[in-house]
């Protein structure tokens, strides 16, 4: 099974094709300029990961991977939006750059490239990917709804809405886990996985992806911001609930939570500086990065259950401790 950076640059090598129309050029420059942002496309070569765990790369499975990053890119230009994001990758958000009709629009386009993408796949595989495509793609945009729901307070001049640990990570899973989890599960199909082979990569991708919020939330609070790619504190300025804050609304004495709360519900020019304040008080970077363990571990045990000679999955293990120590 060759290594992540090979299939990297081999995928990179073919997306770099992905042409879009000359006309409108407003539309069509912002989604080019937003694809040349780059990206890890980590769900894309676990698309390709996850065939090569089982067989040969199929040829259907760089269009999956094209369809796979496609439609994140598709869910970052709205994200964008609605978190009022200045910066993406360390460049200006296409919403910033351009307006956010034309932002919204290059996701769409982006969104309908997708489809064309995966209308080009084998018929004996198309059924089933595209089941599973739009079954991952509806629970990501139920992910981006519950976050945005969590993010807002019950009414005008009302108190932030406390959400619990499991409600948070049921929403995480739906935004974020569930992609990456499909992502490998279809280059599972494409190889010939037996169904038992598919929930276990399945799993170990959904594992992998809440692990990988947790140290995406612990990077937005505690990173570098020349590393991370994106406004310090970001999560904090826009009263989103993380991990962190989720803890330490636990975790903190009743004054501590007072305060936090009063930081969250108004706006204060130091706010990041003391919400991080009060995360230290609690040990909140401590404790996320335990919970991060916690996960990276559990999905090490579906993927020790792949049926499957233990040298073939060297490589998607060590896809798994870059994702957990990446700093950006």
């Amino acid at each position: 099974m060759q290594h992540f950076s090979s299939l990297h640059k081999i995928f990179e090598e073919q997306f770099v094709k992905t042409e879009f129309p000359s006309e409108p050029k407003n539309l069509y420059d912002a989604c080019n300029y937003f694809l040349q942002l780059g990206g890890k496309r980590i769900r894309p070569v676990c698309v390709l990961m996850g065939n090569e765990l089982f067989d040969d790369i199929d040829p259907d499975a760089f269009e999956v991977a094209n369809a796979i990053e496609l439609f994140h890119n598709f869910t970052l230009l709205h994200d964008d939006i609605m978190d009022q994001a200045p910066l993406r990758r360390g460049m200006q958000t296409v919403h910033t750059k351009y307006n956010e009709a034309t932002a919204l629009l290059a996701g769409d386009v982006m969104l309908v490239k997708a489809y064309e993408c995966l209308t080009k796949i084998k018929t004996e595989h198309l059924k089933k990917i595209l089941f599973l495509f739009n079954k991952t793609a509806r629970e990501v945009c139920e992910g981006q709804q519950l976050d945005m729901d969590f993010a807002q307070k019950a009414a005008s001049g009302e108190k932030m809405i406390h959400v619990n640990f499991d409600e948070y990570l049921h929403m995480i899973t739906l935004k974020t886990s569930v992609l990456l989890a499909a992502s490998l599960q279809m280059g599972a199909m494409l190889g010939g996985a037996g169904l038992g082979n598919q929930q276990h990569i399945f799993e170990f991708g959904k594992k992998l992806g809440i692990a990988f919020q947790v140290q995406d939330d612990y990077l937005d609070a505690f990173g570098d911001p020349g590393k991370f790619g994106k406004q310090a504190g970001g999560d904090i300025l826009a009263n989103k609930k993380t991990f962190l804050l989720i803890h330490a609304l636990e975790a903190l004495p009743v004054e501590g939570r007072k305060q936090l709360e009063d930081l969250m519900d108004n706006d204060d020019d130091n706010k990041v500086k003391k919400v991080l304040q009060l995360f230290n008080d609690c040990k909140a970077g401590e404790w996320a990065q335990s919970l991060k363990e916690k996960y990276f571990k559990e999905a090490m045990t579906h993927l020790e259950n792949i049926a499957v000679t233990s040298v073939r999955k060297n490589e998607l293990e060590a896809l798994a401790m870059y994702l957990l120590q990446r700093e950006h």
